[in-house]
């Protein structure tokens, strides 16, 4: 390579050298630096892997080690080890100044792309999570799709189906995910995550006094804008979307159910999925009918028949999906 070549490849190189140094010889108490979030630390250390650990970045002046990027990783390294003699991989600087670090510090997050949620997803998938493989099969056995653009039958709200699977389990962000389809036959905007949270509200709330059937004829005679409007003036999210639906569903009931209740009801969280419970329920969905596409019009590609009551509701079994 050419001297000219060589001068020029190197400035794309920052002036840096790699060390290993015990985290008791680096400081972080320049004025620039914010805050130490020790509940941070905690949970990333809840969730170490050592794959994640980046470079502390370290700018060395007047021979001392000042970190101006990396203050809760050697933090995090320091809880896990249980001493601060432990090394961390350090990108050291030896021509930064004061103002020059400060600069760096505010700046260094400014032309950062930060991964969409549907990449996330997509990136744990492709890792293998059970979570987030059973989610995306759930979806697609609905003629559903995990999507990062809007379109029918699509959906982009990821993080709200992570959510509910989350804090009510696969049961019911599998019965919500029926319910809507019924309902809305795949708009899009039914798909929305206001939407699908309140639907797993109601159904965690009410559980079987909710009635699927009578749930999709009532709801599926509302157009989803008009859910939407009515959820933004009661007080939007998802008790706002939960209450414009079952006002909708109470209409013209004789055995109303009470409005009270959904106020009053706690949810309680799922903490965790044992592998035997995501196999039972990966289980489940390879082994239920995936709609027979042939039937369906190409307007409503993810419409479906609801199965009868009873067979969802007195069996407590998951249905199978009718064409």
């Amino acid at each position: 390579m050419v001297k000219g070549a060589k001068d020029m490849e190197n400035n794309y190189l920052p002036n840096v050298s790699f060390e290993a140094i015990p985290i008791d010889q680096l400081v972080t108490d320049q004025d620039y630096q914010r805050n130490l979030s020790l509940k941070h630390v905690r949970n990333a250390a809840a969730h170490f892997d050592i794959h994640q650990v980046n470079p502390v970045k370290v700018s060395r002046r007047d021979g001392i080690n000042y970190v101006f990027n990396g203050q809760h990783t050697m933090e995090i390294i320091a809880l896990m080890s249980g001493s601060r003699e432990t090394p961390v991989w350090c990108m050291v600087y030896d021509d930064l100044g004061y103002k020059q670090e400060a600069e760096v510090f505010a700046n260094q997050q400014k032309y950062v792309k930060s991964l969409t949620p549907y990449e996330i997803f997509m990136a744990n998938v492709e890792a293998g999570s059970d979570k987030h493989l059973l989610i995306k099969d759930l979806v697609e056995n609905y003629n559903l799709e995990i999507t990062y653009f809007a379109k029918p039958c699509g959906i982009m709200a990821v993080g709200a189906l992570e959510y509910i699977y989350d804090k009510y389990g696969f049961e019911i962000l599998s019965r919500t995910l029926r319910l809507v389809i019924g309902a809305w036959e795949g708009n899009q905007q039914s798909l929305g995550a206001s939407v699908l949270k309140g639907i797993a509200k109601l159904v965690k709330v009410y559980d079987m006094d909710i009635k699927d059937a009578l749930f999709v004829e009532k709801l599926g005679n509302v157009s989803i804008k008009e859910i939407i409007r009515s959820a933004k003036e009661r007080k939007g999210g998802t008790m706002g979307f939960s209450e414009a639906m079952l006002n909708e569903y109470n209409k013209r009931s004789h055995a109303a159910l009470s409005i009270q209740k959904l106020y009053a009801h706690t949810a309680t969280k799922v903490t965790s999925s044992p592998e035997s419970v995501l196999r039972e329920a990966f289980d489940r969905v390879q082994n239920s009918r995936i709609i027979d596409r042939q039937d369906q019009t190409p307007e409503n590609e993810c419409q479906q028949t609801l199965p009868p009551e009873a067979d969802s509701q007195e069996t407590g079994q998951e249905p199978q999906i009718s064409a």
